[in-house]
């Protein structure tokens, strides 16, 4: 059997260029027999979150996806379903889970500079080889607009040490690898790519050669774009989306064939049957792989408790401090019962630092005389009342601590609170300055394909007339849809047996749930003890003086991260 894992493969999250889900890319890669994957999209982080938390899932259930993706998760993070490769899977769950405990999940960026530097792949040996690369790509995001990166070949020549590089080969020279080389001792490596371009043999030959002039190892990998050949349609679609051209005038800016899948080990092996060294050397990278998304940790700041004071001790101190302000004739005995209950769970889970958080939050904002009140499942929380975090007392209501937290569930706690509309941007600028711009970040959100935005770009890549796309995205397809049938286009007046109406529907239907750019959450923030741009990569909002990271509300769930709501 020959050993070997894809180590330049981009998802959906390569936006407008990966045509298949994180999800997909892993179990495909799985099901190929491959002993790992490396997950490297352009210039972001964004995807990996989904990529891993479905090879946790295959350890721990043998399941391909998270169940919450069989219900109503976002279409395109379950077309691992409809995938004739999947419909029957010829494993039990427990040899996948077999399978997936012996499967390495490499997460990386595919980093693309402004200056003419070949793309290279960097995957983290460790957690600080991680811390870098998240700053290295903050920087570039920073320094760019909403939605770009400016990175330059000396921002990774700066400090590349933790980092595993691999040189992609269009472009590629010595000198670059031996600058390389000199920053990066005995961590670089000159990917090769065999996708029958006519002169693969001798071009290899090139690169091995070029490889060993500048002292390093020739890499194998096939720079996946998609799963299987079957998504190579949907990344011409893609591509001439990102391009802005009909697919009828795209001519040599498609791929020129459907290669650019993950293919079968003895596959590998046979294209680089002359350079058998250079499957053998992704085993070596592979294994020196050494972080893992589970290790990242979220630590609360220390801001809220003073000098002297551990946190749960400041929390109680304050609980019993508001109690009594809440309660002047004295804390009624069924409020005290929950106050130390509340407080013995909190301190079990150690949350203390969100709610102190929360505290100081509502406290600036009531010294400014800025309205705000919690509200959702915490309004079930003693503490959070006695805090003034909101407004249901107790005393006078039943109230059920459990739905807010629940040491079964082990979910982080979720305080949302409302602030005046008109003055919330005082509050999102205080935490900014409170917490630094390295340690506080407004969570991200993914703006998905939904029906009308997709047929419209589908549309426009296959040259139907505006009036007809149109009357197609105006069709009721619900929040998100999944097909348009027969009948819904005749409805519209137009026929469904017209083959170019019908490659549009089938188009705009795959690409439903594919992510087309990150956004800001509205007000959800992640804050951190130490530096957040060393746990993921932050970036420039649309609106001035705003930043976030590149994590949605799910990805942040999936590592156990805690969001503050404002």
């Amino acid at each position: 059997m020959t050993s070997y894992a894809e180590l330049a493969a981009a998802t959906n999250f390569s936006f407008l260029r990966g045509a298949s889900p994180g999800p997909n890319m892993v179990l495909t890669a799985l099901l190929l027999g491959h002993t790992g994957l490396g997950i490297a999209d352009r210039n972001t982080l964004a995807g990996v979150v989904r990529a891993w938390a479905t090879l946790r899932a295959l350890r721990e259930d043998g399941l391909p996806a998270p169940e919450r993706l069989r219900e109503g998760g976002s279409p395109g993070e379950h077309v691992w379903l409809e995938n004739p490769v999947f419909a029957d899977l010829p494993f039990t769950a427990e040899q996948m889970k077999a399978m997936a405990k012996g499967f390495r999940l490499a997460t990386g960026a595919r980093l693309v500079f402004a200056d003419g530097t070949p793309d290279i792949v960097a995957y983290p040996a460790d957690r600080g080889g991680w811390g870098r690369l998240c700053r290295l790509l903050t920087l570039g995001n920073r320094r760019a607009r909403k939605g770009d990166c400016i990175l330059y070949l000396d921002d990774l020549l700066a400090d590349a040490s933790g980092l595993l590089l691999v040189v992609l080969p269009d472009g590629a020279t010595t000198e670059l690898l031996g600058r390389l080389r000199a920053a990066a001792p005995g961590a670089v490596w000159l990917g090769a790519a065999m996708h029958r371009r006519g002169d693969d043999r001798r071009r290899l030959a090139r690169l091995r050669d070029m490889a060993g002039a500048a002292g390093v190892k020739l890499l194998a990998v096939n720079d996946a774009l998609y799963d299987s050949p079957a998504q190579r349609d949907l990344q011409d679609v893609l591509t001439c989306i990102r391009e802005g051209v009909p697919i009828e005038a795209a001519g040599r800016v498609l791929e020129a064939n459907a290669e650019r899948h993950l293919k079968p080990p003895a596959e590998m092996a046979r294209l680089f049957h002359d350079t058998p060294e250079a499957i053998e050397e992704t085993q070596r990278l592979l294994d020196r792989v050494g972080f893992d998304l589970g290790e990242l940790k979220h630590e609360y700041p220390d801001e809220p408790v003073p000098p002297g004071w551990a946190a749960q001790d400041w929390l109680a101190e304050l609980t019993h401090r508001g109690a009594r302000t809440r309660y002047p004739a004295g804390v009624p005995a069924k409020v005290a019962a929950l106050l130390d209950q509340e407080l013995a769970l909190i301190a079990k889970l150690d949350y203390a630092r969100y709610f102190l958080t929360i505290r100081q939050i509502v406290a600036f904002a009531d010294s400014r005389g800025i309205l705000c009140q919690g509200r959702g499942s915490a309004a079930n929380s003693a503490v959070c009342f006695v805090l003034g975090i909101t407004a249901v007392d107790p005393a006078e209501n039943d109230v059920l601590f459990a739905r807010f937290i629940s040491e079964e569930r082990r979910e982080p706690p979720d305080i949302d609170v409302d602030f005046e509309h008109e003055r919330r941007e005082e509050v999102i600028q205080w935490i900014y300055a409170t917490y630094g711009r390295h340690r506080a970040a407004l969570a991200g959100t993914v703006i998905h394909y939904r029906p009308r935005s997709a047929i419209r770009e589908v549309g426009r890549v296959l040259g139907l007339t505006e009036d007809i796309t149109a009357r197609l995205a105006g069709m009721q397809w619900g929040s998100w849809g999944g097909s348009l049938g027969p009948e819904r286009v005749r409805q519209a007046g137009l026929d469904p047996d017209n083959p170019v109406i019908s490659r549009a529907t089938g188009f705009a239907e795959r690409l439903l749930g594919f992510p087309r750019h990150l956004s800001q959450h509205v007000g959800g923030f992640i804050l951190a003890r130490g530096r957040l741009d060393e746990m993921v990569p932050v970036g420039n909002g649309a609106m001035p003086d705003r930043t976030f990271i590149e994590w949605d509300k799910d990805d942040i769930d999936a590592l156990g991260l805690m969001k503050v709501d404002v």
